[in-house]
């Protein structure tokens, strides 16, 4: 980090400029997890699994060589509550594992420690959760102390044997995972990527003379399938719509996850395809046509379908093989949501403000406010994006929930892009982590940039500068959600900075360059009906502003 930049005048700024410092090299920093890794091996064979410590109770080594290595004594027909009958020679400098259950990890621990033992393991036949005791007792154990899997224990017991010699390290992991790069990735360049198609589409229309009138009706279709919105009333429905769609997931999860697995498939393929046959056309690639029974057919077509369907049928068959199908999910993802910002547009500036500031109060009002009405203090938004079952991703400040079991997949909707956090080890043996930015919060700021990028094409803009500056605060936007996420340590509702920063810059950037009427009002097709004031000023045509220059 660059932060040893050159001094500034007044103790303000160099005091802003210290916090900003200090605030980079926190974010920076490693931290302890309470996820840790137990080490087995017999000198030819190793193997690791998922144990739950509390680093500031009994913290271990950050590192496998840094641990001390001890051989492991099974006691798993004990639960450690009183060492009577117990022999001290037995378990002397050793590491010692019993059953949980009847009395406290602390009295357990010191019980361990009276008979000189250097660790204890917990075997565990419920789910595992931070180990924690009286503030008096903390001081009193001074030996290292964790929790694993019971199913684990036997499992090592039938590739080991009796003989297993432990290691016990809890590696030190990067707030800012590379994950989170990626995911900032794949949100600029799906944006960017929409806004320029939409912009692209309405200038071929524009050229082809191929456009319509949006009127009366509050909407317009052209003949390429895409619909523009002219009506706040209906915006206001819409999002009505999606407040009731969110609270009957919550209720009624398990049967509806598969409704939307479905339409998933179809809409994700049926995007997939228009993008790979836009790439097509971009690059020049022919057709090759021929009939049959009066149906005429293109191979390129055919191919690109087939492979589109293939693509989508692959992922709902493996859609819960975390390790790799996050892969086809986010694919499917970056398809559905250009189609989406391509497709669906918004007609002025108008109904960009009412659509993405009543989406901005939806997603507070769930994320936020939802919690303090469920019964497990939950947001309805996270229950539903990451499924009932996902409590792992839901546990927040240092205490963490671990199944006790390998559990089965639950399914999960496919309305997020997910991408593994590549330095959690210690947490994916627990169960893979991902971080995750929902469908909308890359749909809802695009249909601004494509509305910004359409208007950059009907004022004949050679800059793009609406859409290049709403692209850039949509980025900034961006950067400011995950900094705040880190800080807090909880996932945020990303609208509730992504909209202010693209409205506001997009507003700002009409205001300066004097084309706010312009910008509120919209799309350059005359209104049809004659009860309605024309969006275009009198005595101006369509090529009076088609040929303005920026």
């Amino acid at each position: 980090m660059f932060c040893g930049w050159k001094k500034m005048s007044g103790n303000k700024m160099e005091g802003a400029v210290g916090f900003v410092c200090l605030s980079l090299l926190f974010l920076a920093s490693e931290i302890n997890g309470q996820e840790a890794i137990l080490h087995i091996s017999n000198g030819d064979t190793e193997r690791e699994f998922c144990i739950v410590h509390n680093h500031s109770w009994t913290p271990l080594a950050q590192s496998l060589d840094a641990a001390r290595q001890y051989q492991l004594v099974n006691m798993t027909s004990s639960l450690l509550c009183d060492i009577s009958g117990i022999s001290p020679s037995v378990v002397n400098g050793k590491a010692l594992v019993v059953m949980r259950g009847l009395c406290d990890f602390s009295q357990k621990a010191l019980n361990a420690q009276r008979l000189g033992a250097k660790t204890l393991l917990i075997a565990s036949n419920e789910t595992m959760r931070t180990p924690s005791a009286n503030e008096s007792e903390y001081a009193k154990v001074n030996i290292s102390l964790a929790l694993m899997r019971y199913g684990d224990f036997l499992e090592a017991q039938q590739v080991f044997g009796e003989q297993m010699m432990v290691k016990l390290y809890a590696p030190l992991y990067a707030k800012i995972d590379p994950s989170i790069a990626v995911i900032l990735l794949i949100s600029i360049v799906t944006i960017v990527l929409g806004g320029y198609w939409s912009g692209a589409c309405e200038r071929d229309r524009l050229n082809s003379g191929a456009s319509g009138g949006g009127g009366g009706g509050g909407e317009r279709k052209s003949d390429s399938g895409e619909l523009s919105l002219y009506s706040p009333l209906k915006v206001v429905i819409f999002v009505a719509l999606m407040c009731g769609m969110l609270v009957l997931m919550y209720f009624f999860y398990n049967v509806l996850v598969y409704v939307i697995i479905v339409i998933f498939c179809m809409a994700s393929a049926s995007a997939l395809y228009s993008c790979f046959d836009a790439v097509m056309d971009k690059i020049g690639c022919g057709t090759l046509s021929f009939s049959v029974r009066n149906w005429n057919l293109s191979l390129r077509s055919l191919l690109l379908a087939a492979v589109c369907i293939s693509i989508a049928v692959v992922w709902a068959v493996y859609r819960n093989e975390d390790r790799w199908i996050w892969i086809l999910q986010d694919l499917l993802g970056i398809a559905f949501c250009l189609n989406f910002m391509k497709t669906i547009s918004l007609s002025n500036f108008k109904i960009c403000v009412i659509l993405l500031s009543l989406l901005l109060v939806y997603d507070v009002f769930f994320v936020f406010i939802t919690p303090f009405f469920t019964k497990n203090g939950v947001s309805i938004m996270v229950q539903v994006a990451l499924g009932p079952d996902a409590s792992g991703e839901k546990t927040q400040g240092n205490m963490v929930e671990v199944p006790a079991e390998p559990q089965a997949p639950s399914e999960k909707l496919p309305v997020v892009m997910r991408v593994p956090r590549f330095l959690a080890w210690a947490q994916n043996l627990c169960g893979m982590q991902f971080s995750i930015l929902g469908y909308g919060d890359i749909i809802v700021p695009g249909l601004l940039v494509a509305y910004c990028s359409r208007f950059d094409v009907w004022i004949n803009s050679k800059r793009k500068v609406y859409f290049i500056s709403c692209c850039i605060a949509y980025l900034l936007g961006m950067v400011l959600t995950f900094v705040v996420m880190l800080l807090s340590g909880m996932g945020q509702p990303a609208l509730l900075y992504l909209v202010p920063f693209t409205v506001i810059t997009s507003a700002v950037v009409a205001g300066c360059r004097g084309e706010m009427k312009q910008f509120w009002a919209g799309t350059t097709y005359k209104v049809l009906d004659p009860s309605r004031e024309p969006l275009l000023p009198e005595g101006r045509t369509d090529r009076s502003i088609e040929g303005e220059r920026c």
